[in-house]
């Protein structure tokens, strides 16, 4: 049975690993609104630049269109941009994420090629040996659209050149506090939807579609893949926020059961104690 000493050094070592997670949980509920307003801010503005790609796509014919949006285009190469946090303590966020796109990768015929945002997201690849074009790692919890245009211009530049054909991104999106959900979308080839003739937005392009659409496709995919990683950053502080909190928890019941099993030996010892003490007076007495 451990001592009183050492059970009171392990109460003192648990208090401070609650401090610890009492720390990061403050911290990461400073960074969570900030990271949380950018996301459902920047939502919209995404939502909205994929809908009318895909909107202009369903206004003009592949032979006038590019190569780079037409759906017809042979796909013997997946890129995929896999988004992920540059550090763990966040609960089951990453094993999530990751879960998704080994399912994902699994479930392709063709090999899968990775722009990795994120160091968890570039241990992962490295260790299932998926081929990496490119990593970006630190980029931070307030990214600006510069932060994160060369991760879109990466897979851009597979995609241009012909490493790639198709183009998905991986994420964790911010749904609210306590719940965040992996997502796997298609950027490329955008598949154009069946608008009805009224509805139509009538695009008159100049001086041709093939123009329109060089200068649209990259800040289409630098506004997706931006949004995409501001929901991850509001994911990965949700998440770790939460996951810290019930470490904290954890932490303060393990000190009380801890507490508890010292008194009882102390107890245990006085008792032991006295009645040595008792037993000594009677011996002499006798």
């Amino acid at each position: 049975m451990p001592s009183v000493r050492l059970i009171a050094r392990r109460i003192r070592s648990v208090e401070n690993t609650a401090k610890i997670t009492k720390a990061m949980s403050m911290i990461a509920a400073s960074k969570l609104r900030r990271t949380q307003d950018a996301a459902t801010k920047g939502r919209s503005y995404a939502e909205n630049m994929a809908q009318m790609v895909s909107n202009v796509m369903s206004q003009m014919d592949y032979e006038s269109g590019s190569q780079l949006l037409a759906e017809e285009r042979e796909i013997r190469n997946i890129g995929l941009i896999l988004i992920t946090p540059d550090r763990g303590l966040t609960g089951g966020l990453n094993s999530n994420v990751l879960r998704a796109t080994g399912d994902f990768i699994g479930a392709q015929s063709v090999p899968v090629k990775i722009v990795a945002s994120g160091k968890k997201g570039r241990d992962y690849s490295r260790r299932s040996d998926i081929e990496i074009i490119n990593e970006f790692l630190g980029i931070g919890d307030k990214p600006s659209s510069v932060d994160t245009e060369p991760v879109s211009a990466a897979m851009m530049e597979a995609f241009e050149n012909g490493s790639v054909d198709s183009v998905f991104v991986a994420y964790s999106k911010f749904v609210n506090t306590t719940s965040q959900k992996p997502v796997i979308d298609q950027l490329v080839p955008v598949l154009p939807v069946d608008l009805a003739v009224s509805n139509s937005a009538g695009y008159i392009f100049e001086p041709d579609a093939n123009a329109v659409l060089s200068q649209l496709l990259p800040r289409y995919f630098q506004t997706v893949v931006h949004q995409a990683i501001l929901e991850a950053n509001a994911s990965e502080q949700s998440a770790r926020m939460v996951a810290m909190n019930q470490a904290t928890d954890n932490a303060n019941a393990m000190v009380d059961d801890l507490t508890l099993v010292m008194n009882k030996l102390r107890q245990e010892t006085i008792t032991n104690e006295l009645l040595d003490l008792v037993g000594g007076v009677s011996a002499v007495e006798g």
